[in-house]
C-alpha cells in the first residue's frame, strides 16, 4: 500500500485530504505544520508527500527543498491558492512533480497523486540497477535485470535492516549464498562476523561440535574447550547453508537455540547466551521434507519468518546475456587476458536450460576462456557442455537431478569400494545424507560388482 503524508496547517482542509485519501485506499499521515511535515518526510517513510504552500513559519517550499535534500526518491505534490502559480512554479523548479490549485475536485486530486506514484515506482526501478545503488547495498555480485531479481533486490533493501529469520529457497547454484551476504551487508549487524557452514558437508557426529563448541573432554580428543561457530558469530549473522541435510536430534537443539537465544557446549549443562541473527538455506522442498519426517515443522515454521525464493537461471533467460559477459569479464581479469565471446555462442547459451544454474554458466565461461588461449570463446569451446546438457529434453529437471546424483553416488561407492563413509567424505556431503539419498534414489552397491 502506497504511503502519503499530507501536510497543512488547516485543520478542516487537513482533515478532508486525510479523509479523501483514505477513501481512495491509501496509507495516510497528516502534519500539522511545516515543521513536523520537513520532519516526517524527511524519514523516507512516504511514497508522496502533498503539501499546502502557505503555511507558517515554515512554508511548502521549505518542507519541499528539506524532504528533496534528504529523499530524493519521495514526490511531492503542492497544493496553491489562487494567485500563487508563480510559488506553483517556483516549487516545479525545486523538484516538485506536479501542483494541483485550489479548490479542486477529489478526481483531479486522486489522478495527480496516481501520477506522482507511478512516477515514483518509475524512478525506483531505474534507481535500483544504478551503479550507486548497487555499490551502496552491496549488490555488486547480483546481476540481472529481470523482474523477478528486481523482485528480490527490492526485498533484500526492506528485510535487511530488521532481525527476522530468513529462509532462501532455490535450486543449487541460483546464488542463495550472495543473497544472505547482500542481507548481511545491509543490516544493523555489518560490521560483525558473517559465517556461513555447509551442514551437509560436515558429519552428523561433528555437526553439532561445530555449532555449538565443546568443553574439555566431552569426548575423546577433545583435549581443551572450544568455542562453537554460532558462539563466534555473536552479534552478527549466522548462515546455514543446506539445512534440510541436518538430522532430527540436531534440528530439536537447533530450535532451542534460535527460540531462546543460547546454546550449549557439547559437555556442558550451562547455558551460553548469543546474539545471531539466522539466515537458513535449502534447494529442497522442505514442505516435503515434513511429510517425510527428515524435517522438523517447528522448525520450519521458526525459519520460515521472511521467505526468499530464487529463481532457477531457466526462468530469466533475459539476464544471461548480462551474467555471461559478467563471468567473461572476471575471468579475463583472472587470467590476465583478453577474450571475447564468438558469434553465436550468446544465442546457444540463451536456449540452453543450465540445471546447475548460475553455477554451470560461471564453470562455462571459466571452461571457455582457458580454452580460448585469450581469444575468441566460440561454439568449439563451450559446445560440449552446453550439447551434453542440452541432451535432457523429455526429462523433468527432478528427473535430471536425481539422476546425476544416483549415477555420481555409484561412481563414488565404486571408488571406494563400497565404504559409505569414504563416499559420503569425497562428495564432501555427511554418512548420513549419502544414506538418506541413496535410500531415496535406490542406490544398492554391491562391492562385488
Amino acid at each position: 500500500m502506497a504511503k502519503i503524508l499530507v501536510v497543512d496547517d488547516q485543520p478542516n482542509m487537513r482533515t478532508t485530504l486525510v479523509m479523501m485519501l483514505r477513501g481512495a485506499g491509501y496509507d495516510v499521515d497528516a502534519a500539522v505544520d511545516g515543521t513536523k511535515g520537513s520532519e516526517l518526510g524527511a524519514t523516507g517513510a512516504y511514497d508522496v508527500v502533498l503539501t499546502d504552500l502557505r503555511m507558517g513559519a515554515v512554508g511548502g517550499i521549505e518542507v519541499l527543498r528539506n524532504i528533496k535534500q534528504k529523499m530524493p526518491m519521495t514526490e511531492v505534490v503542492v497544493m496553491t491558492a489562487y494567485g500563487t502559480i508563480e510559488s506553483a512554479v517556483e516549487a516545479m523548479r525545486l523538484g516538485a512533480f506536479d501542483y494541483i490549485q485550489k479548490p479542486f475536485a477529489e478526481q483531479e486530486l486522486l489522478m495527480k497523486v496516481q501520477r506522482a506514484l507511478d512516477n515514483r515506482r518509475l524512478a525506483g526501478q531505474v534507481q535500483l540497477f544504478a551503479n550507486e545503488f548497487k555499490e551502496r547495498y552491496h549488490f555488486e555480485n547480483i546481476i540481472g535485470r529481470s523482474q523477478s531479481i528486481r523482485d528480490v533486490l527490492a526485498r533484500i533493501v526492506k528485510i535487511a535492516p530488521s532481525d527476522a529469520t530468513v529462509l532462501i529457497t532455490g535450486e543449487s547454484g541460483t546464488g542463495k549464498e550472495l543473497v544472505a551476504k547482500a542481507i548481511h551487508a545491509n543490516s544493523r549487524r555489518n560490521t560483525k562476523p558473517f559465517v556461513p557452514v555447509n551442514c551437509a558437508a560436515i558429519t552428523e557426529t561433528l555437526l553439532e561440535s561445530e555449532l555449538f563448541g565443546h568443553a574439555r573432554g566431552a569426548f575423546t580428543g577433545a583435549v581443551g574447550a572450544r568455542k562453537g561457530l554460532m558462539e563466534e558469530a555473536d552479534g552478527g549473522t549466522f548462515f546455514f547453508d543446506e539445512i534440510a541435510e541436518t538430522p532430527m536430534s540436531f534440528q530439536a537443539k537447533l530450535l532451542r537455540a534460535i527460540q531462546e537465544n543460547e546454546i550449549r557446549r557439547v559437555g556442558e549443562n550451562k547455558p551460553i547466551k548469543v546474539d545471531v541473527r539466522i539466515i537458513a538455506a535449502t534447494n529442497q522442498d522442505l514442505l516435503r521434507a515434513i511429510e517425510d519426517k527428515t524435517f522438523r515443522q517447528d522448525l520450519y515454521y521458526r525459519l520460515n519468518v521472511a521467505r526468499f525464493e530464487l529463481p532457477p537461471l531457466r526462468e530469466r533467460r533475459e539476464d544471461i546475456p548480462l551474467l555471461a559477459d559478467f563471468f567473461l569479464q572476471k575471468y579475463n581479469r583472472k587470467n590476465g587476458v583478453k577474450a571475447r565471446l564468438g558469434e553465436g555462442v550468446v544465442e546457444a547459451l540463451m536456449q540452453h536450460d543450465f540445471p546447475g544454474n548460475i553455477r554451470e554458466l560461471e564453470n562455462l565461461l571459466e571452461q571457455g576462456v582457458a580454452l580460448s588461449g585469450g581469444g575468441i570463446v566460440g561454439l568449439d569451446e563451450v559446445e560440449m557442455r552446453v550439447t551434453r546438457s542440452s541432451s535432457t529434453s523429455g526429462r523433468t529437471l527432478a528427473e535430471v537431478v536425481d539422476s546425476a546424483e544416483k549415477q555420481a553416488i555409484e561412481d563414488a561407492l565404486r571408488e571406494c569400494d563400497g565404504s559409505r563413509e569414504r563416499a559420503a567424505e569425497l562428495l564432501a556431503i555427511s554418512p548420513t545424507t549419502l544414506w538418506r539419498k541413496m535410500t531415496r534414489l535406490g542406490v544398492v552397491y554391491d562391492s562385488r560388482s
